[in-house]
């Protein structure tokens, strides 16, 4: 095989079939996979949870991932935060010609890491190769499917006043470690990317607690237009202390020289819940003993008051309006 990924890997011929057993059969086996036909078909009972994604991140490798990593983290934690129990994804690759083969093979060595850790599989997919200069190196496309337990009923549209708001983490590491790999930014320490699959994570707490009413990860528009979104749907206020909201000083350093405010920078691995208040101290001390939670805290309350809308009362002691990011801060961020 080429070293170089050619327009004749898509063709459907030898190389297309070269290219798919060697770069994805290889890294993604297993039985409903092998069989190679068009649809992947399996037995199932219950209440499913269906999600699709796609993924145009610039650069394809950023400090703590890459372009395969989000993929099947971004797909994972979707179906997780309808407190689904992921299963299965299809991964669809669109290759711009002439992206290296070592590029494609460490990103695949990334999809099936992030797989393994998050317990999926793949089990159906597609490659096309596309004219060099029309797909910036490689787009993915991806569904996931999911199995959502019996008893479990999460939607943005459940918070009640009283509710706690909890957020899992730091926000904006994705954000800002993908601007600094694209811009050449630096920092006295190396900030990474912190995506990651959640769906563990999903799955301590709800063992904890069957009165998680709201979660969702804060992906593009970062933290306040998630609770925006999640105000919206349930017809509530939300209020959140800034001096309580987890943020690295490398973030906060690269917000104030840039103009950024952190409550609009993407995450790919940072969850939101919104959690009755008698739950609300278990469900943070689950999050805290799991890896991808250890930085959790109680950020805010559901209220009565301004329906519909988020307010912070900030480190100085005054209130403020928290908007929807408008426009595009970051494109090309996930």
């Amino acid at each position: 095989m080429s070293d170089k990924i050619l327009l004749a890997h898509g063709s459907g011929g030898k190389l297309a079939h070269e290219l798919v057993e060697k770069s994805f059969l290889q890294a993604f086996s297993n039985p409903l996979l092998a069989k190679l036909d068009d649809s992947a078909t399996f037995d199932f009972s219950g209440r499913l949870a269906f999600t699709t994604d796609s993924y145009v991140v610039n650069p394809i490798f950023f400090p703590g991932g890459d372009i395969g990593k989000l993929a099947v983290c971004g797909t994972v934690n979707d179906l997780a935060m309808a407190g689904a129990v992921p299963l299965y994804l299809s991964l669809s690759f669109i290759i711009e010609e002439g992206l290296p083969q070592q590029d494609l093979m460490q990103i695949v060595s990334s999809v099936k890491e992030a797989a393994e850790e998050a317990e999926v599989q793949v089990i159906t997919g597609d490659t096309k190769v596309v004219d060099r200069g029309t797909a910036d190196k490689l787009f993915i496309n991806t569904a996931g499917v999911g199995m959502v337990p019996e008893g479990v009923d999460i939607s943005g549209s459940k918070a009640e006043p009283g509710d706690k708001v909890i957020l899992s983490g730091t926000i904006g590491d994705h954000g800002i470690a993908v601007l600094s790999q694209r811009e050449g930014l630096s920092f006295s320490t190396k900030l990474q990317s912190d995506c990651a699959p959640l769906n563990k994570l999903v799955a301590d707490i709800i063992k904890v607690s069957p009165q998680i009413h709201c979660l969702r990860d804060p992906t593009r528009g970062g933290l306040a237009t998630t609770l925006n979104e999640l105000a919206t749907q349930s017809k509530a206020g939300i209020k959140i202390e800034e001096e309580k909201i987890p943020v690295r000083e490398e973030v906060y350093a690269a917000c104030e020289m840039l103009g950024f405010d952190p409550l609009h920078v993407a995450n790919e691995g940072k969850l939101v819940a919104i959690v009755a208040p008698e739950d609300a101290d278990a469900v943070l001390g689950r999050m805290q003993q799991n890896i991808y939670g250890r930085d959790a805290a109680i950020i805010g309350e559901v209220r009565q008051e301004h329906p519909g809308r988020v307010v912070m009362r900030t480190k100085l002691g005054a209130s403020r309006i928290v908007d929807m990011l408008v426009g595009d801060l970051l494109p090309r961020i996930c």
